[in-house]
């Protein structure tokens, strides 16, 4: 496919993670949002921000106000715009195209990140800064913003996949969660909660292939290997959709998901009523359930997923952002340096859980006492989220984003779901393979 028509391509995809990052769709061309910080210092240099999260631009501004009183020989004046999602992706990559127009900082999310990759990345490395504390971050997440050796995007969350139990059903089906290590255990104890109960030990999600990811990255595997080949039809891949498959039809444990998926309305409040035992997402939708699902606090429990084998990986690395500094700034080193100090400081990734409530990249903070100091999470999941978190801190692989990522995941949605999960017209090989055969062949046009 020819680079125009790629990107057009790419243009018109919905993002595969973006309920990740809280961002919109909207087509407006105007910032829905715009927020100064240190507009009344005298002789600050004006740095621009763009984001489509306006939940970040508190990271930022919190970061600026720091940043000023700690360095008042170098003062900064951030303006932060707020756009929605795909304005603001398609805007950014075309003043990078043309030259004109950018940004100083910016953030990408992760499916929209390949598109900036293409060619001569428009954007400044940032290894100077990572290169000497890589080595206290989980360095999968830096990889996926990075090409040839340069990092380009500083990561916002690891985005770790957790299991969600239900503590209120699992007792009452007489169920110890800590008993329940292989994804067999979790077939097994399904069962018991489904006899006991009633309830239905998860729900299968049709409209958002993440859930889906985070099991097939357990195994080890992706839907492209580190050259970029497709390789949706992996057996391992085959056997984790032909696994959610089963978990409805042959072990009736789980059903599809009210409105298709993880963030539907209809699903929060089928949780919120009760009537689902655990689910798999990224500690990131810790808020969803804050904000969408109140009955349930004090009922849910967070623990590592299940491994596919004793000593399998219990954990994967979900979603994300990229923030950039783009080779248009007229101030590189204030915005690297500012960058970094908002984004790979010690403090910065306390503020990543304190003001964001993400689990921060760099681990070696993780134990820190503001870690453990009392706040909303606590007091809904209880007192053990850094405790999960330290435990599969190894156990979180890469993951390959490509340009062709969202065909992907736009034949999933489609295509995939519909026959296997839905209509049950084709078989997990069957419908990998048609969809490998039809990626494949767009690839090569």
């Amino acid at each position: 496919m020819k680079r125009k028509s790629l990107l057009l391509t790419l243009i018109g995809f919905m993002t595969l993670v973006l309920v990740a990052c809280g961002g919109s769709s909207s087509s407006s061309g105007e910032a829905d949002e715009t927020s100064v910080v240190g507009d009344d210092i005298e002789g600050a240099t004006e740095l621009t921000y763009w984001t489509f999260a306006g939940q970040h631009v508190d990271l930022f501004e919190d970061a600026a106000i720091a940043w000023n009183e700690e360095f008042p020989d170098r003062p900064l004046k951030l303006v932060a715009e707020t756009y929605p999602f795909d304005q603001m992706h398609n805007n950014l990559l075309l003043a990078l195209q043309s030259g004109s127009g950018a940004p100083d900082i910016a953030d990408i999310e992760i499916s929209r990140f390949p598109n900036f990759l293409q060619g001569v990345p428009q954007l400044l490395p940032m290894n100077d800064h990572v290169e000497p504390i890589i080595d206290k971050f989980i360095e999968a997440r830096f990889d996926i913003y990075a090409k040839e050796g340069q990092y380009y995007g500083m990561p916002t969350h690891v985005g770790a996949s957790v299991m969600y139990y239900n503590q209120e059903i699992m007792d009452e089906a007489g169920v110890d969660i800590e008993s329940i290590q292989t994804w067999d255990d979790y077939v097994e104890a399904g069962k018991q909660v489904v006899e006991k109960t009633g309830k239905v030990m998860t729900t299968v999600h049709t409209d958002d292939y993440l859930p889906m990811f985070q099991m097939v990255s357990q195994r080890g595997s992706d839907w492209f290997d580190e050259n970029g080949n497709l390789t949706l039809d992996a057996p391992e891949n085959i056997e984790v959709l032909q696994f959610l498959h089963d978990l409805i039809y042959v072990h009736e444990i789980a059903e599809l998901t009210p409105g298709g998926e993880p963030h539907a309305e209809e699903f929060y409040a089928y949780m919120n009523e009760g009537n689902v035992a655990s689910f798999a997402m990224p500690i990131w939708y810790m808020g969803r359930f804050l904000e969408n699902m109140p009955d349930l606090k004090g009922k849910m429990v967070i623990n590592p997923l299940p491994a596919w084998e004793e000593g399998g990986f219990r954990s994967a690395g979900m979603g994300g952002t990229g923030t950039v500094v783009t080779n248009q700034t007229d101030h590189e080193d204030l915005a690297k340096d500012f960058l970094a100090y908002a984004k790979l400081s010690e403090e910065a990734n306390e503020k990543l859980w304190t003001v964001l409530g993400f689990d921060p990249p760099r681990w070696d903070v993780w134990d820190n006492d503001v870690f453990k100091e009392d706040n909303s999470f606590y007091q809904y999941f209880g007192d053990n989220i850094f405790d999960v978190l330290l435990e599969v801190r190894d156990e979180i692989n890469s993951v390959n984003i490509t340009p062709h990522t969202p065909s992907v995941a736009n034949e999933f949605s489609t295509n995939i779901f519909n026959d296997v999960l839905r209509q049950q017209t084709q078989t997990a090989e069957e419908a990998l393979k048609r969809a490998q055969e039809t990626i494949e062949a767009n690839m090569q046009e």
